[in-house]
């Protein structure tokens, strides 16, 4: 029986699209927003501050010395303000919202760098997860979808995986998730359909 739903951030709860934050705080150049998106969101390093190898300020650093000196603002703006807009996916936080009150707990595992610890209270679906329900890479030095991070949580919650459900929008999150016999769904961007997987795996929400 599922007791506890695992929730992804980025592209679950909130809106995560590099591709809008260039269009919003970027450069007006294709050319420019294309590099940023090289050497920004698609660079190793990117990856390394979600580990918690890098600050935020080493990040922008390593940034700033491969790209124009033009481009310095919007690599700051790009990395510390991504989140102003307080963006979260719709339908999911009343869906949120229910779990939490039909009496699922409710945790969240993800891949996200120092700044979580900021960013993450100021958006309202945050108060459905309490901070001792948080596993977050950068704190642990892993991440989805290596072994030890599924692993780390399970453990660091005391949680019986088969009462657990996990969400995530990345393919290859999930399927980790499962071979360690973690139950899974995909989430494809729509509350709804969701709300149906989850249906699927015994998880009893209120008619609407």
């Amino acid at each position: 029986m599922i007791k506890n739903v695992l929730f992804d951030m980025g592209s679950v709860l909130v809106v995560f699209d590099p591709k809008e934050f260039l269009r919003r705080m970027g450069p007006d150049d294709p050319a420019d927003r294309t590099l940023l998106m090289q050497e920004l969101f698609h660079s190793w390093e990117w990856i390394a501050l979600d580990r918690g190898a890098l600050t935020e300020a080493q990040f922008i650093d390593i940034v700033k010395a491969r790209t124009p000196e033009r481009l310095h603002e919007a690599v700051e703006r790009l990395v510390l303000h991504w989140d102003d807009d307080l963006l979260q996916v719709e339908g999911m936080e009343p869906l949120v919202r229910e779990l939490s009150e039909a009496g699922y707990q409710l945790y969240l595992l993800t891949n996200a760098g120092p700044r979580h610890h900021e960013y993450w209270p100021r958006f309202s679906v945050a108060r459905y997860f309490p901070a001792d329900h948080i596993y977050r890479s950068c704190d642990y030095l892993t991440l989805k979808p290596e072994r030890e991070f599924y692993e780390g949580a399970l453990a660091r919650f005391a949680l019986d995986r088969k009462e657990c459900v996990f969400i995530d929008d990345s393919t290859p999150n999930a399927e980790a998730a499962v071979r360690l016999g973690l139950d899974s769904i995909v989430f494809q961007g729509d509350a709804e359909h969701l709300r149906g997987k989850l249906a699927e795996k015994g998880v009893v929400l209120p008619t609407k």
